[in-house]
């Protein structure tokens, strides 16, 4: 088996709040103790794991869940990341697509990318994406209704789920406070995680904006399953060791903007 298979392995295993010590860890995977140990010492070192006595737990068992950014504090991080990715993520965009953007300020910052295409319907529930789009005479924008949250100004709830089961698109792009390899999509509340969900059986392509941050980032405590195809777009400070997971997967296509 090779690395990054059994690494993805044995994170699955912590993850699913299975007793995940060496002895265990071993005889599932048919290998030596040494190399579990390597590999619970690499996924530490990664940040997708907390190394403990005899083996390794998930990050939101240690601390409990990260707390979430307010708005402004998105706004700032990883700015100049979020453009480049923004700017890659519209290379998948053609004119006369039905698209739908996600919450966050990566979506937002594609939005603007967008501004200048034609024949373009916009989906979104983005409040953000609405500001930068809304008024543009080839974009045609349609707010996914719902409660909204300050943090990210976005839409949900049982609203936006029911408007999203009445829609399809060409592609979807997601922001996500974290993305794992073989896992999916990490949020801070089950109604977030839920919606990707939804989102993502309403479109025939799936695109994830994530920095290189949150690249195997789990400290949040909700899922978003991603069992089909889809696009990973990140930024140039991804490391080999943190893309290795996700290029190791049929169903992935990566795409690194730099």
């Amino acid at each position: 088996m090779k690395a990054a298979d059994r690494r993805r392995a044995i994170l699955e295993l912590v993850l699913s709040g299975e007793d995940a010590n060496v002895e265990r860890l071993t005889s599932n995977l048919g290998v030596s103790e040494a190399t579990v140990r390597r590999d619970l010492t690499a996924l530490a070192r990664e940040g997708r794991i907390v190394r403990t006595y005899g083996g390794a737990a998930p990050l939101m068992q240690i601390g409990g869940h990260e707390p979430e950014a307010s708005l402004e504090e998105r706004k700032a991080l990883q700015r100049d990341q979020k453009e480049s990715i923004a700017r890659m993520a519209a290379t998948f965009v053609d004119d006369g697509d039905a698209v739908l953007l996600d919450s966050g300020t990566t979506a937002a910052a594609l939005a603007r990318m967008l501004a200048a295409r034609s024949d373009l319907h916009v989906y979104t529930t983005n409040l953000l994406v609405v500001t930068a789009l809304v008024g543009l005479p080839e974009v045609r924008v349609t707010l996914i209704g719902g409660d909204v949250r300050p943090s990210s100004m976005g839409t949900f709830g049982p609203l936006a789920q029911l408007a999203l089961s009445r829609i399809s698109v060409d592609k979807a792009f997601l922001g996500a406070d974290g993305v794992v390899a073989g896992v999916g999509l990490c949020e801070a509340s089950a109604e977030q995680a839920y919606l990707k969900e939804c989102i993502i059986r309403q479109a025939a392509e799936i695109f994830v904006l994530a920095d290189s941050t949150k690249l195997g980032r789990a400290r949040q405590q909700h899922w978003t399953p991603l069992e089909r195809g889809w696009t990973l777009v990140t930024d140039g400070d991804a490391t080999a060791d943190q893309l290795e997971p996700f290029r190791a997967l049929k169903q992935v296509r990566v795409a690194v903007a730099n």
